[in-house]
């Protein structure tokens, strides 16, 4: 699937659909992030999107922000079993026990992580992993040129998993490589491809 031409006249990479899709891909999708919490915040939404369809996770995101402490790893470290049953309660997020699990074991690893490096620990060990030439390899012509995980992204699973975390599995890796702006997958033809 190539670029598609929306109502607005506007031309997207094909997943882009109107309304909330198009928004997001247009202000967010492939933008340099950084920063701790907010970091932290997408690979807790990448690891809740899978098995899912972004779009679930995105209309959520909101709920995901209240429920979870604003995604402050400090705070998120600090959940109980209790806070673990109220967000299992909570019909607005996605309501699996082994994500909200692995979210607060993951803050805890976070949360440890820049107790030892300091603050922007999480950011530097995800842009560490960034492919060196971001805007000079080969811009994806269609949907299907577009790797579902790359070396880059292995690689930054393995050093996630090293420093304790779960649910960074390669391909979650690179949804937030792409999300967060590590690469450009936008298509050829796309308003945003640059």
């Amino acid at each position: 699937m190539t670029a598609t031409t929306g109502a607005d006249g506007l031309a997207r990479c094909p997943w882009a659909a109107p309304g909330e899709y198009a928004r997001y891909h247009d202000e967010e999708w492939g933008v340099p992030l950084h920063g701790d919490v907010a970091l932290f915040e997408k690979l807790s939404l990448e690891g809740f999107q899978s098995g899912l369809s972004w779009i679930v996770v995105l209309r959520k995101r909101p709920a995901f922000r209240s429920a979870f402490a604003g995604f402050d790893p400090e705070r998120v470290a600090a959940f109980g079993e209790e806070d673990v049953e109220r967000l299992l309660a909570d019909a607005r997020l996605v309501r699996n026990r082994q994500k909200i699990e692995a979210v607060i074991g993951n803050a805890g690893a976070v949360a440890a992580l820049r107790e030892r490096d300091g603050e922007g620990a999480l950011d530097r060990l995800v842009w560490s992993h960034a492919p060196a030439a971001r805007d000079e390899r080969e811009r994806p012509t269609a949907m299907t040129d577009v790797p579902a995980s790359t070396p880059e992204s292995v690689a930054l699973a393995k050093a996630l998993k090293a420093v304790g975390l779960r649910f960074v599995g390669p391909v979650t890796v690179y949804a937030l490589m792409q999300s967060a702006g590590l690469v450009d997958d936008h298509v050829v033809g796309c308003w945003r491809a640059s």
